[in-house]
């Protein structure tokens, strides 16, 4: 699949977004069943009640003490740790096994070739996000990135206004990408337009409960509406 991109500048129009940011899993990476999978089987090896698909993945996005709470709100909370770290472990076997999805890679070089500012805000740790960034070799592509643990957890705004003081981008030049209402609501928290990818966590249905510019079905439809929209006539 070809998604690359030119959005090469002409006398007759002018960027309408400097920076684009972008969620990581269900967005760039195809991980949303293996993490549904690896929180059901963590709640197995300690013999509590697995939440259903469904549940399991309403929560992705978020930081992992975040996203477990919700996921199995039944348990007590002394056992988070042994959850996170059952959830860890089985993760940690199958990360290097999770695939981009076919044509982002192309549509992220094209964007970064044509002078646009890349970015990520992402619930997985800084240790994920970096492991994941080398595996894949992306890590070039990136101005900036953030994780929820080293700032807030979505839907808070803390990542998009890190992001925004880091690379001197205000929010109404910023564009959010994510395949979860959690993406969104930080987006319109922050004040930053968004992009909803359907092909994620979060079903359209979902997605519909939260503000965004457009729902696009699949990375070639995405690269379609970016190449029609991040640019417009001046005024």
């Amino acid at each position: 699949m070809d998604c690359s991109i030119n959005m090469t500048q002409d006398k007759t129009s002018e960027k309408r977004y400097d920076l684009i940011v972008w969620d990581w899993d269900g967005t760039i990476i195809d991980s949303t069943p293996t993490i549904v999978q690896c929180i059901q089987q963590a709640c197995r090896d300690l013999g509590f009640k697995e939440p259903d698909d469904s549940l399991a993945s309403s929560v992705i996005g978020l930081g992992i003490h975040d996203s477990l709470r919700r996921a199995v709100p039944w348990i007590e909370p002394a056992y988070f740790p042994k959850l996170t770290e059952r959830f860890r472990y089985h993760y940690l076997a199958k990360d290097h096994e999770l695939h981009l999805f076919d044509g982002i890679r192309e549509l992220l070089e094209g964007l970064r070739d044509d002078g646009y500012l890349l970015g990520v805000a992402t619930g997985k740790s800084r240790v994920g996000l970096d492991r994941s960034l080398e595996h894949h070799d992306l890590g070039h592509l990136f101005q900036e990135t953030r994780t929820a643990d080293e700032s807030f957890s979505k839907p808070h705004p803390g990542m998009l206004l890190e992001l925004s003081d880091a690379t001197q981008v205000p929010m109404r030049r910023m564009l959010m990408i994510g395949d979860t209402t959690h993406d969104l609501d930080m987006a319109a928290n922050a004040g930053v337009d968004a992009v909803a990818v359907t092909y994620g966590a979060h079903p359209a249905s979902t997605l519909h409960e939260s503000s965004s510019l457009v729902h696009v079905n699949d990375v070639s439809e995405l690269s379609e509406w970016l190449k029609e929209h991040l640019t417009h006539l001046p005024a």
